[in-house]
């Protein structure tokens, strides 16, 4: 149903952008636009794990340097018959992780060091397993898709506000339809982009306590996240925002419209979801064994 969803929400955006290219640039202004738009998205993609990784400042994590953590990764990765992605740490307080890469046989994931310190060894499994996920369901993909159609609309926008759009006076929309392109289309776009993050968010989340074998302890994190990342601040997110939506958790700090413009599902449905789901369904895995003080020094949280 997710996927249909995300398709669904894809197919809306593709036929809002056919609207604004006619509207603005006729037949060649809008098929000029989407090869631009397309070329420049496409490179982004190709190059989009090492690019932001470099943006929040990421260094390799090798065997030697964190066995555990590597042994966890690798764990989980088998359980969703992954190859073992790279793994990279960011020197942030804020709990935090995200996955990238354009395909399982190039993925990355990338953790804070807030959240290896915060989490106990089920929680952070249950963050890994999440990700892991996205790399399953190749949402760095889909997002890519959105995120041309969404540049394209944008650029047609940019477009008429310079030059003055489709004026042929058999275009049907007329003056009220192309100032509707130039304003409302490219927010409209923004907004469906971010419809569809949402829903990937879910069914990662589903997908995760699959893997992982603990639904409890992911909600937990979730919890957990949420309630430090509120008061920490992160640099490097704050200076690259297009990155928020690969975070299992936006590392931004809203303003008054952060709910209308949200990357990310409100935390407390996606926690209400996951207790739902049935642990005796889920795989059994490293993450299901009894709360303890691991490697990273905490005990499993309030689900746990």
């Amino acid at each position: 149903m997710a996927t249909f969803r995300t398709a669904l929400l894809l197919a809306v955006m593709t036929a809002l952008f056919l609207l604004v290219g006619y509207a603005i640039g006729g037949g060649s202004g809008a098929v000029i636009a989407l090869v631009i738009a397309a070329g420049t998205n496409l490179f982004a993609w190709w190059g989009s794990a090492d690019m932001v990784l470099r943006m929040h400042q990421a260094r390799p994590v090798t065997p030697a340097a964190a066995p555990d953590l590597y042994r966890l990764v690798a764990d989980l990765a088998r359980r969703a018959d992954l190859p073992v992605p790279s793994i990279y740490l960011i020197e942030s307080d804020q709990p935090n992780a995200f996955a990238t890469g354009r395909d399982p046989q190039h993925a990355a994931v990338a953790v804070t060091r807030g959240l290896i310190r915060s989490m106990s060894h089920d929680e952070l499994a249950g963050v890994i397993a999440h990700e892991l996920a996205h790399i399953k369901h190749r949402d760095t993909l889909t997002m890519a898709v959105a995120a041309t159609i969404a540049g394209a609309i944008g650029f047609l926008a940019q477009f008429g506000m310079f030059f003055g759009g489709h004026r042929d006076r058999d275009n049907p929309l007329g003056g009220i339809g192309l100032l509707l392109a130039l304003i409302v289309a490219p927010l409209a776009a923004m907004l469906v982009q971010m419809a569809i993050s949402r829903a990937r968010e879910f069914e990662a989340d589903r997908e995760g306590a699959a893997i992982a074998g603990n639904p409890r302890a992911l909600a937990s994190a979730l919890h957990r996240i949420e309630q430090i990342a509120t008061g920490t601040y992160v640099g490097t997110a704050e200076r690259n925002p297009a990155t928020a939506h690969l975070f299992i958790m936006n590392p931004l700090h809203g303003g008054a419209l952060a709910g209308m413009f949200r990357t990310h599902p409100p935390t407390e449905e996606r926690i209400r979801r996951l207790l739902a789901l049935n642990p005796q369904s889920a795989a059994p895995a490293a993450a299901s064994r009894p709360a303890q003080p691991g490697p990273w020094g905490r005990r499993a949280g309030p689900w746990g």
